[in-house]
């Protein structure tokens, strides 16, 4: 998936409740989509005839968001520097060929649109954000639909939630929407995008729910959306979907593609999740949620498999912090945790959303499918890092391995698996970049013909399988001889790859 409003493949770039409208007097001015308003020109149920009337009502409200950047470079060496071909091949302009850094200007556009008379406009954080690494943002402009353009300051963004909260001033009151109830959102019922697509300007479209509370795989407290078929494309990040009584009930964030155009497959922030954000962005406030301390994913049917576990139940633990909530609560790396709370942990409601839901320093109880056997344990919970901090990873492609020929790569686990390993030393973990608490064996080598070589590399270490550490080659040979035994017709290990650990892989037995 990427952001829709300037990101290029497959994903789209990308409420205050009811109390961010201000109670107007009845000389006041209200909300384009104020009860009343536009209900009489709506498309009856079931029977679309025009949007016409509606989108004459919204599209006011409705803006163009677009960014000034700067983004700091370094040029490469010119190669033929102090001969006399220094001047040849591009090397000659000015700033251009020493190595030192230059500044180019660059853009970026999405949409947006006002939610209060006094211009406070709600859009997707990736759309104000800098676009490339060694970039800022210089400055914010609002445009809108009567092209009049203004500056805006930031009021409050989130990484979290992709979303951010900018002000504009101008002379009067200006035209706005409010917030509807996502939660009565159903599948099939029609639902109107606009947006600013490719910086058209001002773009409509309709389609239907696709679906709801749709989680895409991100981590978080908000990996929820509704997908809908209307179209979406780069620009329309930050626009509002508008339900047929006018109301905003989702904000357009992604789009699943791999082409960068719509495809029919969008993803809007539920109104039921961005409100609360927005209010406190609105208001200056930091939005902080809980954090467990461990690295998780989803019990496939290979990981099920080979666990002897039913199929979409909870999710595994492959990494434990040390000295984080998790570590302190008795968790450990291979518990499958089915519930947080009373709250079933499934495909929808992931463990990462249920546990960021939780304020820091609130308490947890996770129940645990631990080596085949319930269990539960109780954690309070840290505050979440910025996804930045949590992103960080390394990836050494210099392994300070042997050769893979040479002696001692062979383990007796290398007709089962169709890997071989040697012992992870302190010399071979700084050559991979590994954690130096790290323990296990290392991949030296993987037959191309195995399961193992769609999954797994040479310099991947693995620290257990099938939740028993294992330290050598034949630790590694008398795990897999058990499975094998048990008539299990695969393992699961717990792979690390530099400072990427705790991901657990199902690889089929020989």
């Amino acid at each position: 998936m990427r952001y829709a409003y300037a990101l290029t493949g497959a994903l789209l770039l990308g409420g205050a409740a009811a109390a961010i409208t201000l109670q107007p007097e009845a000389s006041a001015q209200v909300a384009q989509n104020e009860p009343g308003a536009i209900q009489a020109t709506a498309p009856r149920a079931g029977a679309p005839m025009s949007f016409a009337d509606m989108v004459a009502r919204l599209q006011p409200a409705v803006v163009n968001i677009s960014t000034d950047q700067k983004v700091t470079m370094r040029q490469p060496a010119n190669p033929f520097q102090g001969t006399p071909f220094g001047d040849l091949f591009g090397f000659g302009n000015p700033g251009g060929g020493d190595g030192t850094p230059i500044t180019r200007d660059a853009t970026s556009l999405g949409s947006g649109f006002i939610i209060s008379p006094d211009g406070y406009v709600v859009t997707n954080n990736h759309v104000i954000a800098p676009g490339a690494a060694g970039a800022t943002v210089s400055s914010i402009t609002v445009t809108l639909s009567d092209h009049k353009e203004y500056t805006a300051k930031v009021v409050g963004k989130d990484q979290a939630s992709d979303l951010a909260v900018l002000k504009i001033t101008a002379p009067g009151p200006l035209p706005f929407v409010k917030f509807g109830d996502s939660t009565r959102a159903r599948v099939g019922d029609w639902v109107i995008a606009i947006g600013e697509p490719f910086g058209l300007g001002g773009t409509v479209t309709a389609g239907i729910i696709s679906a709801i509370n749709r989680a895409t795989g991100q981590p978080g407290a908000y990996d929820r959306f509704i997908q809908t078929d209307a179209a979406i494309n780069q620009g329309n990040s930050g626009g509002p979907m508008f339900d047929m009584n006018g109301n905003v009930i989702g904000i357009n964030s992604q789009i699943f593609s791999q082409s960068g155009g719509n495809i029919g497959i969008g993803f809007a922030i539920p109104a039921e999740s961005a409100q609360p954000l927005i209010q406190k962005l609105m208001k200056g406030e930091a939005i902080q949620r809980g954090y467990l301390g461990v690295g998780i994913q989803p019990v496939s049917d290979d990981i099920a498999a080979a666990l002897g576990l039913p199929k979409n139940r909870g999710e595994i633990i492959g990494r434990v912090e040390p000295a984080g909530p998790g570590a302190k609560a008795g968790l450990r790396a291979g518990d499958v945790v089915t519930r947080v709370n009373g709250k079933d942990v499934t495909p929808e409601q992931s463990l990462s959303y249920l546990v960021a839901n939780v304020a820091p320093g609130g308490t947890a109880r996770l129940d645990v499918i631990r080596d085949g056997k319930p269990t539960s344990v109780t954690a309070t919970l840290a505050k979440r890092p910025p996804e930045d901090q949590l992103a960080q990873t390394t990836d050494n492609d210099d392994d300070g391995l042997p050769d893979e020929n040479a002696p001692g790569t062979t383990a007796p686990a290398s007709s089962s698996l169709g890997i071989n390993v040697v012992p992870l030393t302190p010399q071979i973990a700084r050559s991979l970049g590994v954690d130096a608490t790290t323990q296990g064996v290392v991949i030296a080598q993987v037959d191309p013909s195995s399961d193992a070589a769609q999954k797994v590399k040479r310099g991947d270490v693995i620290s257990s399988i099938n939740s028993t550490p294992v330290r050598t080659a034949a630790d590694v040979a008398r795990v897999v001889a058990q499975a094998k035994a048990a008539g299990r017709p695969q393992v699961l290990l717990n792979v690390s790859r530099g400072r990427t650990g705790g991901v657990f892989i199902p690889v089929k037995i020989k």
